[in-house]
């Protein structure tokens, strides 16, 4: 007998759901490149065996009627593990065609009818190898939460374990429409409730711990951390409403150098990621003949608002800070001290509970009026003051297995929307930091480009710190190709985690 677990979402995991329209699909997901072909049928069956795990991807979304309430999770009567799982085939291999079908599978909208997740196994690629497309919707999960899933399906070591038996599973049925009203209706009252009192204290503590650093001197220098609302004047090619079509381009970089920069600069290793990303920028807008001359990068950075100990639990469970880097700041060790001096200032004026509590204020109002006020200005008005999406995730340091095939690499990949034409997500794994842009096929064609300026931004500052290229000792198996690709078109075809963890794309089930 199965016990009926409903579930309603929050403001924050709503949110997703009401930005979302098929211009702007609010997955996010991953690319793994394993060292073997993954067997289709036995993936299949290993994640059936696990689904007992994690109840909620079994489980669709139900609106109330009205939109009288936030969406519950119920599980789905016609769930059916063939329309999650896909197989892909490449006809040449190389890193760029699997590229191009990432873009495409991320490009599309998911079936709100079904459980928010799939997978697609991709076979075909150069030297034996096989990948996997992970999608799931923001709405169900935020990066620590998808690492942490991860190990549901991988292990440590490439034995191979004999798979749990599969169990009998019997979805109960639906509720009942006019009882989801009234449920909804109850559940808004008391979520009202609870938040107006969540909210004056929150108010009170960050009123408190503002007049602290205020005292202590720290929170006058800080303050001119935080970005301007108003945009520049000249915006950037890529500042644009999303399209549909997307490309993603991939970047990666041995962790040994980073940490090296890290400890040669006395910085963050988030901030060395930010900085190879504004070294990126400057290159990007030269080409296009943007000037840089006081003009900001405004990074949206993601934090893990959750405990040291608890990097698990679906759901989101993250705020944003303002990280404003200035890009006429051509000195690559300049340029890097100037973020990490930003960064750490945000910290003094905790601009993430600042944030939280800005979000808290929108969710004091009547969920119909959250519902058609964020769906009307989705992708429609540039609401955000910022440019461009940062998110960085500590995946597992040693290498993982799947049917004891090491899987290789772990491209990250985050959505785009609201007027961000071009976004950024970073995963630490195994001794390598990798990079996945995503772009809009419009407003940013040339997402390449970007890619090789991040190496050339890397290369800068690696040098300018006084860090010599790592040259590991270990054979390094064969990569992947890479040849010249077409125009797009609009055909569809890390650091250690800590309290305040910056999170964003990271892989599912």
């Amino acid at each position: 007998m199965n016990t009926h677990v409903s579930d309603r979402l929050g403001p924050l995991d709503s949110l997703f759901l009401y930005l979302e329209k098929k211009e702007m699909p609010l997955h996010i997901g991953s690319v793994f490149v394993f060292d073997g072909p993954i067997p289709f049928d036995d993936l299949k069956s290993l994640i059936e065996a696990k689904l007992p795990l994690v109840p909620r991807y079994r489980q669709r979304l139900l609106f109330p009627p009205f939109q009288a309430g936030y969406p519950t999770w119920e599980y789905d009567p016609d769930f059916d593990i063939d329309r999650h799982i896909q197989r892909a085939v490449l006809e040449t291999g190389t890193k760029e065609e699997l590229e191009t079908l990432a873009g495409q599978r991320f490009s599309e909208m998911m079936d709100r009818n079904r459980p928010l997740w799939d997978l697609t196994v991709v076979d075909g690629l150069q030297n034996g190898r096989s990948a996997l497309i992970a999608r799931v919707h923001h709405c169900l999960v935020d990066g620590i939460a998808g690492v942490a899933l991860m190990k549901l399906i991988l292990d440590d070591s490439p034995a191979v374990t004999p798979l749990p038996a599969k169990q009998p599973f019997h979805p109960p049925s639906l509720p009942d429409p006019a009882l989801s009203l009234v449920d909804a209706l109850a559940s808004s009252y008391f979520h009202t409730v609870n938040r107006v009192l969540s909210l004056q204290s929150a108010a009170a503590n960050l009123a408190e711990q503002w007049f602290n650093e205020f005292l202590g001197g720290a929170l006058g220098s800080s303050v001119g951390s935080l970005p301007d609302a108003v945009p520049p004047r000249e915006r950037f090619p890529f500042y644009a409403p999303s399209l549909g079509p997307r490309r993603v381009a991939w970047a990666e970089f041995p962790m040994a150098d980073i940490f090296a920069i890290h400890d040669a600069c006395g910085v963050k290793v988030n901030d060395v990621g930010m900085m190879i990303l504004a070294g990126a920028v400057q290159r990007y807008a030269h080409l296009h003949h943007v000037s840089v001359k006081n003009r900001p990068l405004r990074l949206m950075v993601p934090v893990n608002l959750r405990a040291p100990d608890q990097h698990s639990g679906l759901g989101n469970r993250i705020s944003l800070v303002p990280v404003n880097v200035p890009l006429d700041i051509t000195d690559p060790l300049e340029l890097l001290n100037a973020i990490h001096q930003r960064s750490d200032g945000l910290k003094h004026i905790r601009a993430a509970d600042a944030m939280v509590l800005g979000g808290s204020l929108l969710a004091l109002l009547p969920v119909p009026t959250q519902a058609l006020l964020v769906g009307q200005l989705s992708n429609n008005v540039s609401v955000l003051p910022f440019d461009m999406v940062c998110t960085n995730v500590p995946g597992p340091q040693r290498a993982v297995y799947l049917f004891g095939r090491e899987m290789l690499t772990y491209y990250p990949y985050v959505p785009i929307g609201d007027f961000m034409g071009v976004n950024c997500a970073m995963v630490s794994y195994n001794g390598t930091l990798y990079f996945g842009l995503t772009g809009d096929c419009a407003c940013a064609p040339d997402l390449d480009r970007l890619r090789d300026f991040l190496n050339e931004a890397f290369e800068d500052v690696r040098k300018a710190a006084g860090v010599a290229p790592v040259i590991s000792e270990e054979p390094q198996s064969e990569p992947l190709a890479e040849q010249p690709v077409a125009e797009p078109t609009s055909e569809p075809v890390a650091e250690q985690p800590v309290a305040e963890q910056p999170v964003g794309a990271a892989a599912t089930l």
